[in-house]
C-alpha cells in the first residue's frame, strides 16, 4: 500500500488547524506531494489548485451569519484531503498494477483459451503439487511465447 503518501497527506491535514495557516504556502506544498502521488493532471490536483478565499460581499455575508461554523476554505481542503487517501487506502497508487496481475494478463493473452482455464484452476486449487503442475503447463507452451510473456513482464 501507500503508506508513505498517506502519511503526508495526513500531515497535510494537520497542517489545516495550525493557527498561523497560510493558504498559499499550504497548497504550494500540497501540490508538490499530490503532483508526485497522482500526477498533475489528477482531479484533485486541480481541485486543490482551484482553493482560494473568496471575499464578495455576499460570500462576506454568509460568514458573518451563524449558519457556517468554521473556515469552508479549510473543510474544503480537508475533505479533498480526505477523499485522496480514502483512493490510496481503497486503490493503491495510480499506475501501479502488481506484477501478479500483468503476469496473468501477458500468460492470458499466450496462451489459448483452454490452455488458460488449465492454468488458472491449478492456480486457484492451491494444491501440494501446484508448482509441478504449473510447470507442466508452461512447458506445454512454445519457447516464443514464453519469450514474449518474459518480455512482457521485464518490459512492465
Amino acid at each position: 500500500m501507500a503508506e508513505k503518501e498517506i502519511a503526508l497527506l495526513k500531515e497535510q491535514v494537520e497542517k489545516l488547524k495550525q493557527k498561523s495557516f497560510d493558504l498559499e504556502a499550504w497548497k504550494n506544498q500540497t501540490l508538490l506531494f499530490l503532483n508526485r502521488i497522482f500526477g498533475g493532471s489528477h482531479p484533485i490536483v486541480k481541485m486543490i489548485l482551484d482553493l482560494k478565499y473568496d471575499y464578495s460581499s455576499w460570500h462576506l455575508r454568509e460568514a458573518t451569519g451563524n449558519e457556517k461554523s468554521g473556515d469552508p476554505v479549510k473543510m474544503q481542503a480537508r475533505e479533498i484531503l480526505e477523499a485522496a487517501i480514502l483512493e490510496l487506502q481503497t486503490l493503491g497508487l495510480p499506475g501501479q498494477t502488481g506484477a501478479g496481475d500483468k503476469t496473468k494478463e501477458l500468460l492470458q493473452q499466450e496462451m489459448t483459451g483452454k490452455q488458460w482455464k488449465e492454468l488458472s484452476d491449478i492456480i486457484s486449487d492451491k494444491t501440494e503439487n501446484q508448482t509441478a503442475e504449473i510447470r507442466e503447463k508452461l512447458g506445454q507452451l512454445s519457447k516464443e511465447q514464453l519469450i514474449d510473456i518474459l518480455t512482457g513482464i521485464l518490459n512492465s
